[in-house]
């Protein structure tokens, strides 16, 4: 049995949870597996404490207890994916049809990246106040990106993320994998090629113009959907946006199919209120739809993308009863609560 007192150098353990679960959620695509997986990479390191010897810092040693967990949560091989990703668009008169298991797509995660969404999250997702930190923390916690990812064998996956992403240097991930230098150069090269093929090239660094006019976008949004006004939204997409409703496999490209969406099947969305938040280096917004009390109910996540002055996509998650409480939002509003009172 372990002791019931901290190890010597646990404090300095409990320091990197929160890199530890943005490394696990680019590896694994869900949140809550992120967050088991650190659990069990505390619970590891927490019995191995009274052993470690210095030999490789304590950051490197506990990548490498994270690194293993997940590759035992990776070992069933299964891929997580967005809903664009597994089936055709439809029209947006066709009705949600059937939820996917959850263990098949990509989940959502709190943060911006910038250092302007809470402490934790930010903290979260690896940024640090080094703005080109910051940009790689966003570029690299996007649904497109963790989707890409999962296209990775685990080991290659591992080997990207710990030198592109977390600043590893080749030495350090060769005595973390147990393997040799040019080892690993040779497996970053094949994650490189694979991820290129199903990303595309990395987005040009933000700029703080660039951050104004994404929140500017988001902000509109959030305003024409609570209006429901179908043509202030159709002049913010691009012609080639997306809208998907994981868990559901159903998504709609384009402006025509969007609208159609909101003014038929999901109609019931008119009068909504929109709370903001962020979510995987993006805006968000917490959805809550009237209620009959009177209040409003807990809907959907928003996470809306842009890129080049549009709306590019909006991914809608429904799976509100788990994603509300991860991103601190209550499950309903009651009739008369200000915004501000949601967002404190």
């Amino acid at each position: 049995m372990p002791s019931s007192e901290p190890p010597a150098p646990w404090g300095e353990i409990a320091a990197y949870r929160g890199e530890l679960t943005g490394y696990c959620y680019r590896m694994l695509g869900s949140p809550f597996e992120a967050e088991d997986a650190v659990q069990e990479t505390l619970l590891r390191a927490w019995r191995a404490a009274d052993r470690f010897e210095g030999r490789s810092g304590v950051r490197t040693w506990l990548y490498r207890i994270a690194t293993n967990v997940c590759f035992d949560a990776l070992e069933a091989g299964r891929r997580r994916a967005r809903p664009v990703d597994l089936a055709s668009p439809v029209s947006g008169a066709t009705g949600p049809g059937e939820p996917w298991d959850d263990a098949l797509l990509v989940g959502p995660f709190p943060g911006n990246g910038s250092g302007t969404g809470s402490a934790a999250a930010d903290g979260h997702l690896g940024a640090a106040g080094d703005p080109a930190a910051v940009v790689a923390a966003r570029e690299s916690v996007h649904l497109a990106f963790i989707a890409a990812l999962q296209y990775l064998p685990s080991t290659q996956r591992s080997v990207l993320l710990l030198r592109e992403v977390l600043g590893f240097s080749a030495r350090e991930v060769a005595d973390l994998q147990g393997t040799s230098v040019a080892a690993v150069n040779s497996v970053l090269q094949r994650a490189r090629t694979t991820l290129a093929a199903h990303h595309g090239p990395p987005h040009e660094a933000s700029t703080a113009a660039g951050d104004d006019v994404q929140q500017a976008l988001a902000t509109r949004y959030a305003d024409a959907f609570a209006r429901y006004d179908m043509e202030a939204l159709a002049m913010l997409l691009h012609v080639d946006a997306t809208m998907s409703l994981p868990p559901y496999a159903t998504w709609m490209r384009g402006p025509a199919d969007i609208r159609a969406w909101l003014t038929g099947p999901a109609v019931g969305c008119r009068d909504s209120r929109l709370i903001p938040t962020a979510a995987n280096g993006v805006p968000a917004f917490a959805q809550y739809r009237p209620a009959p009390d009177g209040g409003h109910a807990a809907w959907g996540l928003h996470v809306v993308e842009t890129a080049g002055g549009r709306i590019t996509g909006i991914t809608v998650f429904r799976d509100t009863e788990r994603l509300f409480p991860l991103f601190g939002m209550p499950g309903r509003l009651a009739p008369g609560t200000p915004d501000g009172a949601v967002c404190s």
